[in-house]
């Protein structure tokens, strides 16, 4: 963790200045420290929580080597020998210097003739012992039966009573068979720590008979909005009130990352009732999350609170929408919390405008939740798409646009920026299908250059 030396330094050298996205992303990601604390869970209560320890397979997956579709077991020596030219299936070694008409081995140097001795269903082996030249029916997923380790699919095969003849060119030794542990083998890890466990992760431990996991403690989020005009859903509007959506938001958002979120509601600009509520927050939470209140008219006194309460790293970043931005850390008691070895809380002071709370939230927030929850946290996928028009963009910040992206006939993707780029737009992020992505360092784009998208789908 930095000192906080090392955080005055910090401030100092940046304080004059916006701070780029990706360093502020890198301080992010170096405070944001995983929570210690795992729990044992039910598999079924499991899915969306992070592995707090590998989850090693105690049996090999598939448990005995199978038949990987419906056919006929058998030895698949018998192949080779026929390929050397060994007796066949009836036993009659064919005639030397034989030929077909057309100068080809005759059919029945090429046919295989094997018995059927039985068969094998799925939960019901062939427990009985073959003879020389049998087979066995099997269906996909039975379990091999002895002595057997080729399946010759039912489609390449002529039955006669009890017998069927295949082209013996057309199946090699072992094929059409899965071994015992050829998926996951005993003593392997199945998943490993820091995974986020999907619906498919429950189904693989599922089939390895695990009935609980570990996993980390959820991550518990507090946030609230500030401002006197906010109103909640439900109260009247008053001249120059608006209903507060930050908070929805954020709630909306919080829950696709499966933390345990805790909404403390609307906050007046009023420095006491502030003060109480990143206490309160900082007491009952590891992360708080507040939306507005950071712009440059309320930095004085946001910045002077937490030169009580805690240390601010940076305060606005060279980023558009979302230029006010406020991180830091909040001690539950205040500042002598630093010598007391109390556990601070990471705070994110988010902008007041709607799409830039998002737009934050998704670029500086979201890795920092994931990592804090202990999570493998893997960047968000950016695909190149072509402009559909010229973009304004001055260099020396980061831009997201909201764009609507689409793959033409060629399969290329193309993106055309919504019709407002409003940072109070919230419509304008219901109507996108992605952010288009302009580096810090770029400057205008033409028509037709490529950009960096960012989906929504997965994302928000």
């Amino acid at each position: 963790m930095t000192t906080s030396d090392n955080i005055s330094s910090f401030i100092s050298e940046h304080d004059a200045q916006a701070l780029p996205v990706g360093a502020a992303q890198a301080v992010v990601r170096r405070w944001a420290e995983p929570v210690a604390t795992a729990e044992r869970v039910a598999l079924r209560a499991a899915l969306g929580r992070v592995l707090a320890e590998d989850v090693v397979s105690p049996i090999d997956v598939p448990a005995h080597d199978n038949a990987a579709m419906d056919g006929y077991a058998f030895d698949g020596a018998i192949v080779d020998e026929a390929a050397a030219g060994a007796p066949g299936a009836s036993g009659a070694k064919p005639d030397e210097g034989a030929q077909g008409a057309d100068g080809a081995a005759p059919a029945a140097a090429q046919q295989l003739t094997l018995e059927v001795a039985g068969q094998a269903l799925a939960g019901h082996p062939f427990a009985g012992a073959l003879a020389a030249r049998q087979c066995v029916r099997i269906m996909t997923g039975a379990p091999m039966p002895s002595g057997c380790d080729t399946v010759v699919p039912q489609e390449w095969v002529t039955v006669s009573g009890k017998r069927v003849a295949f082209d013996r060119h057309r199946i090699a030794r072992g094929a059409n068979r899965r071994r015992a542990g050829e998926d996951l083998a005993r003593g392997q890890p199945a998943l490993r720590a820091g995974r986020i466990i999907r619906s498919s992760d429950v189904g693989l431990l599922a089939s390895l008979g695990i009935a609980e996991v570990s996993v980390r403690r959820r991550l518990r989020v507090a946030f609230f909005s500030t401002g006197d005009e906010l109103r909640s859903i439900g109260e009247p509007l008053a001249a120059g009130t608006v209903y507060d959506s930050n908070r929805y938001t954020i709630a909306a958002m919080l829950a696709r990352l499966g933390v345990d979120a805790l909404d403390l509601g609307i906050v007046r600009d009023e420095p006491a009732a502030l003060e109480a509520a990143f206490r309160c927050a900082a007491q009952s939470a590891d992360v708080v999350l507040s939306s507005g209140g950071v712009s440059v008219g309320e930095a004085d006194f946001t910045r002077r609170m937490f030169e009580q309460l805690g240390d601010v790293a940076f305060w606005h970043l060279a980023m558009r929408p979302g230029r006010p931005l406020a991180f830091g850390r909040l001690w539950p008691n205040g500042a002598s919390g630093r010598q007391s070895g109390e556990r601070p809380a990471l705070f994110f002071g988010l902008p007041g405008n709607p799409v830039a709370v998002m737009a934050t939230f998704y670029q500086i927030v979201r890795e920092a939740l994931l990592c804090m929850s202990g999570a493998e946290a893997a960047a968000p996928l950016t695909l190149a798409a072509a402009a559909a028009v010229t973009m304004k963009k001055r260099a020396g910040r980061t831009e997201y646009l909201r764009g609507i992206a689409s793959r033409g006939a060629d399969g290329a993707w193309r993106v055309t920026p919504t019709r407002t780029q409003s940072s109070g737009a919230l419509s304008s992020m219901s109507e996108a299908n992605c952010f288009i992505v302009l580096a810090h360092e770029r400057g205008d784009v033409i028509a037709g250059e490529l950009v960096d998208i960012m989906p929504f789908e997965g994302l928000i």
